[in-house]
């Protein structure tokens, strides 16, 4: 999505500037859908229970918190979301949405015990991220009586709060017609054949995803991993940095594959992933994955992955962050 202000890779500026670069970010993602009927998505919580969104639009509000357990702005906003849940009463359901972007159900439910929230909480595969036009953590959305999105933002504060109040208060109206459900795709995997088409690199150059000539090296990665997690998720910093080493490495050794490294848009813009190639030196052509097409694509849910493709655009290996030496890995 669009952008206001380069993203601070360190932790303490991070937590100084996100507050602003962030709502900024939520509120153009969100642009398209406010006034736009909410998608009928059934929701499944991490204990169990389902949520059918569609049976709640024009009876009550519903208020949507997509956080993660590593994002500290997400951490100073929860006191705001539970008391929100403990106001809310019949008239409005307040859903924690985890993205599930280098996260997992164990971490959300033992930080859920640490500080008590006791709301629904849902664990995302990434398709309500995508529903919701997800780009930073925390991101609000919040949905009127009516079915229709009412407020897009990032921060707990007076504009968050009066969207709630005005969803919550408002008279139910006749439920918008829902936006026609999608069938959500395989994921592309193991022996699948990657999508015959072209990214544009971060240089504006094509890069086809598929080479008859030679097989393909796909990164994906994340702009901040190394600094931001590097104490909240000290191990996954460390394997973000030994992937970008042993690639740049490699690259260098191994000219006879392509290499192409795919960023995920999540608090991540143009100009991030331009300050991140600068900053680590990093050689081999890079690409935004802005909408987060490839990462749902591939089901990537941690960075880093590393995918392999042969020369005739099938994948052939995958390998997370915890699998080891890349090296080892590539075709001989």
């Amino acid at each position: 999505m669009r952008y206001f202000l380069t993203l601070i890779l360190s932790l303490c500026c991070l937590t100084t500037h996100a507050a602003d670069s962030g709502q900024q970010r939520a509120e153009a993602a969100g642009q398209s859908l406010i006034g736009t009927p909410a998608p009928p998505v059934v929701l499944k919580t991490i204990d169990g229970q389902t949520i059918d969104l569609g049976k709640l639009y024009g009876k009550k509000a519903v208020y949507l918190k997509f956080w993660a357990t590593w994002c500290v702005p997400c951490r100073e906003q929860m006191p705001h979301l539970q008391r929100t849940y403990e106001e809310a009463g019949p008239d409005m359901a307040v859903i924690a949405i985890d993205v599930g972007f280098d996260d997992s159900v164990e971490e959300v439910r033992k930080y859920r015990q640490q500080v008590g929230l006791t709301m629904p909480i849902v664990f995302d595969d990434g398709s309500l991220g995508e529903a919701f036009h997800l780009r930073v953590t925390p991101q609000h959305v919040v949905i009127g009586r009516d079915g229709r999105i009412l407020y897009v933002g990032h921060e707990a504060n007076a504009r968050l709060d009066a969207a709630l109040l005005a969803a919550r208060t408002s008279t139910p109206l006749p439920v918008a017609p829902p936006k026609t459900a999608t069938v959500a795709e395989k994921p592309i995997g193991i022996g699948d054949s990657v999508p015959d088409t072209s990214v544009t690199t971060l240089a504006g150059k094509s890069f086809p995803l598929r080479d008859a000539g030679k097989p393909t090296v796909l990164v994906f990665l994340s702009p901040w991993c190394e600094s931001y997690l590097a104490k909240s998720r000290p191990q996954l910093s460390q394997s973000c940095r030994s992937m970008r080493e042993q690639v740049e490495v490699l690259a260098h050794k191994r000219s006879d594959l392509r290499w192409l490294g795919v960023a995920s848009g999540l608090w991540a813009a143009r100009d991030d992933l331009a300050e991140y190639k600068k900053n680590y030196k990093v050689e081999i052509p890079l690409m935004l994955d802005a909408s987060g097409t490839l990462f749902r694509s591939f089901r990537v849910m941690h960075v880093p992955t590393v995918l392999l493709v042969d020369a005739q655009g099938r994948v052939t290996r995958r390998i997370e962050a915890t699998d080891g030496d890349l090296a080892a890995a590539l075709p001989r």
